[in-house]
């Protein structure tokens, strides 16, 4: 599943291409992609004749600002993405679901080849609810080291999986959760509430680190994401330890081991981690 660093590419990739585009029609494909409440009706009705202000995003989702505070904000799923009809690979899509027709010509496409993403379109009120649910930004002057120490302090849930709640933290997924545990040296399966605050200290400064090189090496591919030009991520290259299980660790050599967390694989060094 694409996570904040490949959010916040496409995101970047899609705000340059279609900031003040005005919204000529909506095609819906398959309906399934839509969330309870965003019907083909209520998309083309409201979106119809509106100005694409800005794409931005929250946690992992791509957040789709048009006037009048309505916004169509896009979760990825598994395989979902979104270019433009004019991208250079946009010929490549063979499971669109979804076209957001621009005046201009253009069209923005969704496609999504298991269908597991969804588009939901909210208005200021409804947005506001759901920014509420998700956690602090990790690249927001508000996390910092005290905050990432406060959010371990009351619960006992394994490190790598308190990164992964979306109430507490938005937008990291299991990727960069155990590339930034291995940078701070402590091992995924340490009880949350046993970080230290220097431990907390390196893992917020880790975590910030991560996830801004994968925003400069645009995301992590390894089989579905693409960035907003239908493009690859580089940064699969720079992964310290997910995927690795039995090589070698990069700093003392010892094979990486793999231990399954809440039915989802986390990659650790027996030795640099604790």
């Amino acid at each position: 599943m694409p996570e904040l660093p490949e959010a916040e590419t496409i995101a970047r990739d899609l705000h340059a291409r279609t900031a003040g585009a005005r919204v000529a029609g909506v095609t819906i494909s398959k309906r399934d992609i839509l969330a309870p409440g965003t019907s083909p009706a209520r998309l083309s009705r409201v979106l119809e004749g509106r100005t694409l202000q800005r794409v931005g995003r929250r946690g992992k989702n791509l957040v789709l600002e048009f006037d009048d505070e309505v916004r169509l904000v896009v979760n990825l799923g598994m395989t979902g993405r979104v270019v433009t009809s004019d991208s250079p690979r946009a010929a490549d899509l063979s499971h669109v679901a979804a076209r957001l027709h621009l005046v201009d010509g253009r069209a923005l496409l969704y496609d999504d080849a298991r269908r597991f993403g969804r588009l939901d379109l909210r208005d200021a009120r409804a947005w506001a609810t759901r920014d509420a649910e998700l956690g602090i930004e990790p690249l927001s002057d508000a996390f910092t080291a005290d905050r990432m120490f406060r959010i371990t302090r009351h619960t006992i849930v394994p490190i790598r999986n308190l990164l992964l709640d979306q109430q507490r933290i938005a937008g990291v997924g299991n990727i960069y959760a155990n590339e930034a545990l291995f940078r701070a040296a402590i091992r995924p399966t340490r009880r949350s509430r046993r970080i230290t605050r220097k431990e907390a200290a390196l893992l917020c400064t880790a975590l910030r680190d991560v996830l801004t090189e994968s925003i400069e090496a645009r995301g992590t591919t390894f089989s579905d994401y693409r960035d907003g030009n239908g493009e690859e991520g580089a940064f699969e290259a720079q992964l310290r330890v997910y995927g690795r299980e039995g090589m070698p660790c990069i700093i003392c050599g010892t094979p990486i081991k793999r231990v399954v967390l809440t039915n989802r694989s986390a990659f650790y060094c027996p030795v640099c981690q604790h």
